[in-house]
């Protein structure tokens, strides 16, 4: 144990900044141990975003092991980081995260707009602690890596976007956000063949959360991550249809997306008229000037 000194809080919950002050995190780390479900969050009753309980800090205080094992558990690493706990060459361990071997947790750009893929350290451990796998840390390649590797396969932007829709529909708190964590991993295009109403389509972006910021709107940059966000393997493309389909019937039954209201101008000088004689006489245009003229 640390000796960290357990202070019970009482007040309604923290704002995620001093959460992860309290909880000797930096918030790059406490964003990423809320998104593995390491710290859970609620949704702020004034509209301001998510909070931490504190009831949920005690927790985390009182957990064996706090600090060391709180920040263990979210420690990302990068190539040759990951490839110093796997035990091989970076080289090595790029292939090895190329098939799907290692799976990233998060991934930045660096000054070169080259893309920086981030892997949980402790995931990587396990990895070099199972035996099953000490064949593909040593010797010659597999023949399935390697003709994988030889068809251009990079499964690393596919087992991200994975991942983060698992976080996106963990955070969900209702049917509408699921479908925007859905619809958040696909391109405009296949969104509008599914929703094919504007205002439901309207709605539904709301819930569609932005990808990651990385450069200004339209730079090469932003083009870049918006490659990594979108799915583009057809099978990846197809489940994501099925499921916003799904998502977007369980969303309409659950609460139908407004509709802008239709304002009923009065016409000057029309006196109203009694049910019977709107049952008599249909409310139309033509109607009306043939009574105006008259």
């Amino acid at each position: 144990m640390s000796g960290h000194t357990v202070t019970p809080s009482h007040a309604p919950g923290r704002s995620l900044s001093r959460a992860a002050r309290e909880l000797g995190l930096k918030r790059s780390e406490f964003d990423l141990a809320v998104h593995l479900g390491r710290i859970r969050t609620v949704p702020d009753e004034g509209g301001g975003g998510r909070r931490v309980a504190c009831a949920e800090i005690d927790r985390l205080l009182r957990s064996p092991g706090f600090p060391e094992t709180l920040a263990e558990s979210v420690q990302a690493v990068g190539t040759t980081g990951g490839a110093q706990i796997v035990g091989v060459p970076p080289a090595r361990f790029t292939r090895l995260a190329r098939v799907g071997l290692a799976v990233p947790v998060k991934f930045y750009l660096n000054r070169y707009r080259a893309v920086v893929w981030l892997y949980l350290a402790e995931e990587l451990r396990q990895f070099a602690q199972d035996r099953n796998n000490a064949f593909l840390l040593t010797g010659r390649t597999p023949d399935w890596i390697r003709g994988q590797l030889a068809a251009g396969q990079d499964l690393r932007p596919r087992n991200w976007r994975g991942r983060q829709l698992g976080f996106l529909l963990r955070q969900a708190e209702g049917p509408w956000q699921q479908a925007g964590a859905l619809a958040a991993f696909l391109d405009s295009a296949q969104v509008a063949e599914i929703v094919t109403d504007p205002h439901e389509r309207s709605h539904l972006n709301r819930f569609r959360p932005a990808p990651p910021a990385h450069g200004i709107p339209g730079s090469p940059a932003a083009h870049l991550v918006e490659k990594i966000t979108t799915a583009d393997d057809p099978d990846e493309i197809g489940w994501l249809r099925s499921d916003l389909a799904r998502a977007l019937d369980e969303a309409r039954t659950h609460q139908p997306a407004p509709r802008p209201a239709v304002a009923v101008t009065p016409i000057p000088g029309a006196q109203a008229r009694t049910p019977q004689e709107q049952r008599k006489s249909p409310a139309t245009l033509l109607g009306w000037l043939r009574r105006r003229s008259a």
